[in-house]
């Protein structure tokens, strides 16, 4: 196991410097945050990022992530333009040795959350997801009101994207990811790269689009739309773990060797389709994390892992969720974890 952090570039409020001395990480997790999705990316772009990784002493280790363009998941007709500049960027991660591509197949929203600074009873404050406060967020006027999205879409091109979406259901989303899998997995494949998808996050349909990595039969299903060593997952705690019906251990044991990424953080489920996120230990959420990690040891896990989201602890500011401390003990604790289970 190789333990990696999250950096997203020269505009990150946690300088690589202090990254650089979280005991055990050596490697960073980025990607080309100035760049639209579906723009291909160049040497010389990729060599500027990875000039300021290695001048720190640390190496870049995962794409995270190349944004699919929304035209390839609605299958519209010129998502071939858009694939196969996925594709070129995808040859250019492995002419620099990066081994791993996160990316994600979630229709127009990323990541999703109601409060992004939840407070918790210990004084700190956390990442939050409720079904019933989401229902009640107004889309007409963009994404303003979404926290977290405030500069994505005005309200014309989101519309037109929900618009798009009413014609695709669950299995057309998925024959439209096996279409860009297809295409893009022999590539990766020659390149020496290997894709983890990213579950959806979170695990349940939002707005009325579809949501399909969602649960274990997803994964299984996912890593066989184009069987290749190429094709994985990066398997994330605290988005599959906000479904209590998720037996993590049990996903990990059935699809290990496809695991190529691993993203570790805990949420705590307090009702239903409502979660925030919590301390890495899993005395504190509802992720079972000693499990977890015993099962990506016993299926021979060996890729690089990450603490995610961390809360916003000793007054820190900045991106929420991606402070320097609450991850910075995440990564401490994930590896002590990982050394008791060797031992």
């Amino acid at each position: 196991m190789r333990m990696t952090f999250r950096w997203f570039g020269p505009g990150d409020p946690v300088p690589l410097r202090y990254i650089r001395q979280v005991p055990g990480v050596e490697g960073i997790v980025s990607a080309l945050q100035d760049l639209p999705p579906g723009e291909p990316w160049t040497r010389e772009g990729m060599e500027r990022h990875a000039d300021l990784i290695t001048a720190a002493g640390l190496r870049w280790d995962v794409v995270e992530s190349i944004p699919v363009h929304e035209d390839v998941k609605l299958g519209r007709p010129d998502r071939n333009r858009w694939i196969d500049a996925w594709c070129r960027s995808v040859e250019q991660v492995g002419a620099m040795g990066i081994p791993v591509v996160c990316y994600n197949f979630m229709p127009i929203f990323d990541w999703t959350r109601t409060e992004l600074a939840l407070p918790l009873p210990d004084g700190s404050t956390a990442l939050a997801y409720d079904d019933d406060a989401l229902r009640r967020i107004d889309l007409s006027r963009g994404t303003g009101d979404l926290p977290g999205w405030a500069a994505a879409y005005d309200a014309q091109a989101l519309g037109a994207l929900l618009t798009a979406y009413q014609q695709i259901d669950e299995e057309r989303l998925w024959e439209n990811l096996a279409y860009f899998l297809e295409r893009v997995v022999p590539v990766a494949e020659s390149a020496g790269v290997r894709l983890a998808i990213h579950p959806d996050d979170p695990p349940w349909p939002i707005f009325g689009l579809p949501r399909i990595i969602t649960d274990g039969a997803a994964l299984e299903r996912l890593v066989g739309l184009v069987d290749s060593p190429a094709n994985g997952v990066t398997f994330c705690t605290g988005s599959l773990g906000a479904d209590p019906a998720n037996d993590l251990p049990a996903m990990v044991r059935r699809i290990g060797p496809r695991i190529h990424f691993a993203h570790c953080r805990n949420v705590l489920v307090t009702g239903e389709r409502r979660f925030h996120e919590a301390p890495h230990p899993s005395r504190f959420g509802s992720v079972d994390m000693r499990a977890v990690l015993r099962a990506l040891r016993d299926t021979g896990f060996d890729g690089p892992m990450r603490p995610d989201h961390g809360r916003m602890i000793w007054g820190e500011q900045g991106r929420p969720g991606y402070g320097l401390y609450d991850r910075a003990l995440g990564a401490v604790y994930l590896q002590g974890l990982w050394e008791g289970l060797e031992g």
